[in-house]
């Protein structure tokens, strides 16, 4: 009998796809029915290939071999996950396979992910694509239900391999000149560099920055504060004298209520979630990186199933998911959200403008929950939070405005005006799923107070109770956290002057996509070009030198508006993705010429005096994500040494957390406090403490460094105790 092959991008969905369809047989790498055969990629099994397929000099780098400009790109196997694709291409050359569904995720990059497997084994059998945005299995049968001729999509899979070989030609090419024009580990691309470039003229703004003291004029009445304002509304002055005298002049006067403004106004509910706004309230509120809350939300997707697709950019939903929306708010009917829920269900229609919108739903729509319910207590402390957050922006979206009365009064005391504002809340609305420390970033006057003020009548006369002279200093602009920069990447129009290139980056998703920010963040601390100062980012002297030597079109986002502008015309059929590559190879050859004519230089200013046992060269000491390191300058090398990690363990004394030093037997806990403890001895009060099999692997997941940011010598050590203590 015939069987259908299913194509999923990771094993957690493939083996829900499996259980759905009724695979109950499971093989290595795949899961097999009467009907289908589900097997998994593992992301990317297939990618371009390394410049020295094509020719092995390209092994060594050398500006003389630039550019590298390879007429027809190749498709090779990744290395570390060609099992699993010699098991999925041996099921594509069964003869029980008759055809395919492509179920790896629906967008761009889900689809090179499926097409470049398919092309590198060689599959030209019938083709179908599913496309789904959650992984229920309502969604699943329905989705199974209407699968549609994968020939539809073939013009996504063209632009997404266009961008693909594009970056390859850019990104690889300026990447190694600049590495052998200065002798330095340094990387450059399309979205990486401008993104780095947004931090290094911030830290220029503040650093250039000088501030200017200001000064005001306020009075006290009974009851409230009045701050005066110049006939153009300006309540900020630089001239102190200026408002020294409109204090001594209000002094023991009365004020004449000449004006009493009330206003009905009502602020909207935001709408729901995307990805890159999921990811800035969760850097706010929790302190969680970009890459965390994807994980996570990975997570609560593909496993526990309470959430729609994440790598969104759509905040709203299409007329189709609306009949679905009274399931969804019964799956959340639970404590803490059942008085918000049943509130939601009473208050019909569902339908709301703040949430239903065609227009603006791409491959995707917003983040929601599905309608599995969630059980709170099979997800992780981290999950309820961003399950939290869903939750309560979803439901409210679906209640009213919030109602408040708004009152302005306006003063005179002679010749000059004072001005005051209150607020009264009349109906809370949308703003009841959330507690008062949730911040709603609503835009504030910074000159104005909102007060609770009492009733005053038009022409009201009022004894000035004291009058004071105000001051403050301008600031500087802030510098970024993950949450800002994520906007700022949404939003690069400060990097584009063409007004229509900055409508391009509004229509599409900026700088990146919401599924790529947090890995593009990631590779700027791993490769030591931003470091983190508590929730601030700051750019290394690396990173400010890199974006003064890479190419001026590499530094902006203009070059990513005008290269989405035409990989959207691919993905719609109106231009030639052969057109754009074949332009990209003529674009890396100016870009490496222009690296080679450069007269400037590369400064290594945090060298050390030790020499890299490896080769000799004067090893540099970066502060990396989790801790020091040294590193050797040449790239071939690579030798890299942790010099101090900060770790989870916690200071027995003040609680922080502590820094791990030094190497082998001599490695020792610190704190600021002045606590120190060897790591021999922490292993054996945590055995004396009866740490259990699961708390070690915890802690020792929880210390676990990517391989470029060094050894992870607080991790091998637990490893060795664990080992011994299960013997």
């Amino acid at each position: 009998m015939a069987k259908t092959l299913v194509l999923a991008e990771k094993p957690s969905v493939g083996k829900e796809l499996a259980r759905v369809l009724g695979c109950r047989r499971g093989g290595e790498g795949y899961m097999e029915g009467d009907r289908y055969v589900v097997t998994w990629a593992l992301g990317h099994l297939v990618t371009l290939a390394d410049p020295d397929v094509y020719d092995k000099k390209l092994e060594k780098w050398d500006m003389e071999d630039l550019p590298m400009l390879p007429q027809h790109m190749k498709l090779v196997v990744i290395r570390e996950t060609t099992k699993q694709y010699k098991i999925v291409q041996g099921l594509m050359k069964r003869g029980d396979i008759s055809d395919l569904v492509i179920a790896t995720d629906a967008g761009r990059e889900g689809e090179l992910v499926a097409r470049w497997i398919m092309i590198k084994a060689g599959w030209k059998k019938p083709t179908r694509r599913l496309w789904i945005s959650s992984q229920t299995d309502k969604a699943i049968k329905e989705g199974f239900a209407n699968l549609r001729p994968a020939s539809e999509y073939d013009n996504l899979f063209r632009s997404a391999q266009a961008r693909s070989e594009a970056d390859w030609l850019v990104g690889l090419n300026v990447t190694r000149a600049l590495t052998c024009k200065f002798n330095a580990q340094l990387s450059a691309g399309r979205v990486q560099t401008p993104t780095l470039a947004l931090i290094v003229d911030r830290e220029n703004e503040i650093r250039r920055f000088v501030p200017k003291e200001f000064y005001g004029a306020a009075i006290t009445l009974d009851g409230f504060r009045a701050r005066y304002k110049d006939a153009k509304g300006v309540a900020r002055s630089f001239n102190r004298e200026e408002m020294e005298k409109i204090v001594r002049e209000c002094e023991g006067r009365d004020a004449v209520i000449t004006q009493v403004r009330r206003m009905r106004r009502q602020t909207p509910p935001p709408a729901a979630y995307d990805l890159t706004e999921l990811q800035r309230d969760a850097n706010k509120k929790y302190a969680y990186s970009a890459k965390e809350t994807l994980n996570l939300m990975q997570s609560l997707y593909e496993r526990h199933k309470v959430l729609t697709y994440p790598r969104t950019d759509s905040r709203y939903i299409s007329d189709d998911v609306v009949p679905t929306l009274p399931d969804r708010i019964r799956a959340v009917m639970m404590p803490p959200y059942k008085e918000l829920a049943q509130r939601v269900m009473r208050n019909r229609p569902l339908q709301t403008k703040y949430l239903v919108n065609n227009a603006k739903v791409t491959d995707h729509h917003a983040i929601i929950p599905t309608e599995e319910q969630a059980y709170l207590y099979d997800l992780s402390g981290p999950e309820q939070n961003i399950y939290d957050l869903v939750v309560r922006r979803f439901l409210a979206v679906l209640m009213p405005p919030a109602e408040y009365e708004e009152v302005e009064l306006t003063l005179s005391v002679g010749p000059y005006s004072f001005h005051a504002k209150g607020k009264i809340i009349r109906e809370q609305g949308w703003k009841a799923a959330y507690d008062r420390n949730f911040s709603f970033d609503e835009e504030s006057d910074e000159e104005d107070e909102d007060q609770r003020l009492p009733d005053l009548q038009q022409g009201q006369r009022m004894k000035i109770r004291s009058a004071k002279v105000t001051t403050g200093k301008t600031s500087p602009p802030a510098r970024y956290t993950e949450a800002t920069l994520l906007t700022a990447m949404e939003h690069p129009v400060s990097q584009v002057e063409d007004k229509n290139l900055r409508q391009i980056l509004k229509e599409t998703s900026g700088l990146g996509t919401p599924a790529t920010r947090a890995d593009i963040i990631e590779k700027l601390f791993s490769a030591f070009y931003i470091e983190r100062h508590g929730k601030e980012l700051m750019p290394t002297s690396k990173g400010i030198q890199l974006v003064g030597l890479a190419p001026t079109d590499l530094r902006s986002a203009e070059l990513t508006a005008r290269w989405e502008d035409r990989l959207a015309r691919i993905a719609k059929g109106l231009e030639r993705d052969d057109k754009f590559v074949d332009e990209m190879r003529t674009y890396a050859t100016n870009l490496v010429n222009a690296v080679k004519a450069s007269d400037a230089t590369y400064t290594h200013d945090n060298q050390t005096r030790k020499p890299c046992p490896e080769c000799g060269k004067m090893l540099l000491l970066v502060h990396g994500k989790r801790g020091d390191m040294l590193v050797c300058p040449d790239r071939e090398c690579g030798f890299r040494k942790s010099v101090k990690q900060v770790t989870n363990a916690r200071c027995p004394n003040c609680h922080k957390k502590l820094e791990l030093w030094g190497e082998g037997d001599k490695q020792t806990f610190a704190c600021a406090c002045g606590y120190r403890e060897k790591l021999t001895d922490f292993q054996k009060r945590r055995k004396a403490d009866g740490a259990g099999k699961s708390e070690v692997r915890k802690y020792m997941a929880q210390q676990q460094h990517k391989q470029d940011e060094g050894n992870t010598a607080m991790a091998d050590a637990l490893a060795k105790w664990l080992a011994n203590k299960n013997k």
